[in-house]
């Protein structure tokens, strides 16, 4: 683990794993310590990945000023990385909430940015709908799977505005293209690594201006991979179409059998496309 000092002091944490030429990493949640990203099923083998603990959250320090949780601000720590690592251009990838994050860094600082990987990426920081029947489209293709009756009726009360503890985790399977005992264990993992605190304060009254950052990316000439999961009921793969149009230069792909963890579910394909994309 190595440090370094946001702008306002506050001391953040990252990690590095792997070899080759550097790429930052942001994790999801929004606000999960980076830990679960694990080596990106291997991607490690062809770069060296920086994961980031964003403030508060995994080995970074809790701020003193809480407001510093929402997502636009976190791009200064973005930007304090790249100085701290000594790059005048850095290849970014993100995962989930975390791409919100990276758009905005995109957006703000263009030429600092070299390729732009963004892996089932939410939506939030430019405005795509994602709608109850996107949902539903990707969820019912695992009705074979032995836990969907319950996990599906969870999913529609969640839909509905009953979410519940419980219904959360009983759609924690729709999250994993096999919910087998390495998901299990992946999700039990993950259990205290999200600093609730900051995830409500991430996207908050301010942190997103979807129509200025839609006519930044339009400028953002640089390459851009968003990767989509088949059965991905998070990020789904038309929004994601939409999302990946919004850029001049954008390759989207579609993984096969892959859900919202595609590195989980079929690291060998998740690693060829995204490595061959950062080369």
């Amino acid at each position: 683990m190595s440090t370094f000092p946001a702008d306002d002091g506050t001391e953040l944490a990252y990690h590095v794993l792997g070899d080759g030429p550097p790429l930052i990493c942001l994790p999801g949640g929004p606000m999960q310590a980076s830990a679960y990203l694990g080596d990106l099923g291997g991607l490690a083998t062809h770069r060296r990945l920086h994961l980031l603990d964003l403030r508060g959250t995994g080995h970074s320090a809790v701020p003193e000023d809480p407001a510093s949780y929402r997502c636009d601000r976190l791009v200064d720590d973005v930007e304090a990385l790249r100085r701290h690592l000594g790059l005048a251009r850095v290849d970014l990838l993100a995962h989930s909430g975390g791409a919100n994050l990276a758009v905005l860094y995109a957006a703000r600082h263009p030429e600092r940015v070299g390729r732009l990987a963004l892996i089932t990426p939410s939506v939030f920081a430019v405005g795509v709908a994602v709608t109850a029947d996107m949902r539903r489209a990707a969820a019912r293709r695992r009705h074979a799977e032995p836990w969907f009756p319950e996990a599906y009726a969870a999913l529609e009360a969640v839909l509905s505005g009953r979410a519940t503890d419980d219904a959360w985790r009983a759609m924690a399977p729709f999250a994993y293209g096999r919910w087998d005992e390495r998901a299990r264990a992946h999700q039990a993992a993950e259990d205290g690594q999200r600093n609730a605190e900051a995830a409500a304060l991430y996207g908050g009254a301010g942190a997103f201006d979807p129509a200025a950052t839609r006519a930044a990316l339009a400028r953002f000439a640089r390459p851009v991979l968003v990767l989509a999961g088949e059965a991905d009921l998070n990020s789904p793969a038309p929004a994601l179409a939409e999302f990946a149009a919004l850029f001049p230069a954008a390759e989207f792909v579609v993984q096969e059998g892959a859900a919202h963890l595609p590195w989980l579910d079929d690291a060998a394909r998740f690693v060829a496309v995204t490595a061959a994309f950062l080369r």
